[in-house]
């Protein structure tokens, strides 16, 4: 079904911006604007109005928008019926995932996953919890899986499995052979962290926090935007970080890394399922919510 200008169309009016459309759905902005000439086109009428510092919908513009989202809830609707008529899993779903999440849990969960419905495409999104979350309300995305906080009220969040945050260290730091060590230590040392926007940022931050900590009084050495150049620069000794059990259980199990827990209380955080409140999911990807559910994650630490 030709539904991608719609999607565009209806992205633009969300995100208010033809370059943040680009970003969110992988099209250069010359792209996004001929998709939504070509339906400007199609109506004979303007959609947008760009003649202000901020892109608004114009009053044909709101028409069509309310029905766009009819049609591509329609679409939806028709795929999950079809779907369920055939008991095929097939199709494609599109998932954003968090980088902890999108780089250490889900590679595997979708592997295992593709071995009982081969027919099925899986695009997997990897991004900071709030890129996610723009993808999910644009409708980009089928579902999310992050690991920060989420407050919009178009969301539906749950809980799928707890994470532990633990300190990293370089297998020669003098604290490599220590199990724990004091939250108020770590302000002495060389910290990296996540940019902002990651939820291991957003927890990290929060922590330090609630023991009184502000970012002010660590001594922040690097900020990096991917949890492997993290765990590069902690190997390289240019300091100490926090990172996600999950993320660092190669280098912890050939011992380049040494991990260590916080001795006031461990750092937990809840990794997330995200759907959009408004959606309507396909057969395809309902039945990849229900194997997602009760997938044994703990076999991944093994």
């Amino acid at each position: 079904m030709e539904d991608h200008k719609l999607r565009v169309f209806c992205t633009v009016a969300e995100t208010k911006s033809f370059s943040k459309t680009s970003e969110i759905v992988h099209l250069t902005q010359p792209a996004v604007s001929l998709q939504v000439q070509a339906l400007e086109e199609i109506y004979e009428t303007k959609l947008f109005d760009r003649s202000s510092s901020t892109v608004s919908l114009t009053p044909s513009g709101e028409i069509l928008y309310k029905y766009a989202k009819e049609i591509l809830a329609l679409y939806a609707s028709a795929e999950k019926v079809m779907g369920e008529i055939t008991s095929l899993v097939k199709g494609s779903i599109s998932i954003g995932a968090s980088s902890t999440i999108g780089n250490y849990l889900l590679p595997a969960v979708v592997t295992d996953f593709r071995k009982n419905h081969p027919k099925l495409k899986i695009h997997l999104l990897v991004g900071n919890t709030k890129r996610v979350i723009e993808l999910l309300n644009s409708g980009n995305i089928d579902l999310g899986l992050v690991e920060g906080e989420v407050t919009r009220q178009k969301m539906v969040v749950e809980k799928l499995i707890p994470d532990e945050l633990l300190l990293v260290v370089p297998s020669n730091h003098p604290w490599a052979k220590k199990k724990e060590v004091s939250i108020n230590e770590i302000t002495k040392e060389p910290f990296i962290l996540r940019e902002a926007g990651s939820g291991t940022r957003q927890i990290i931050e929060k922590f330090f926090a609630k023991h009184g900590i502000s970012p002010n009084e660590m001594k922040i050495s690097m900020v990096l935007g991917s949890t492997e150049a993290i765990k590069s620069a902690v190997e390289n000794g240019l300091g100490i970080s926090m990172l996600s059990r999950w993320a660092v259980r190669k280098e912890s199990k050939y011992g380049t890394l040494n991990l260590i827990r916080i001795k006031e209380e461990k750092m937990l955080r809840e990794f997330s399922l995200v759907v959009n409140k408004n959606t309507v999911s396909s057969h395809s990807v309902e039945e990849f919510l229900l194997y997602l559910k009760s997938y044994h994650f703990e076999k991944l630490l093994s």
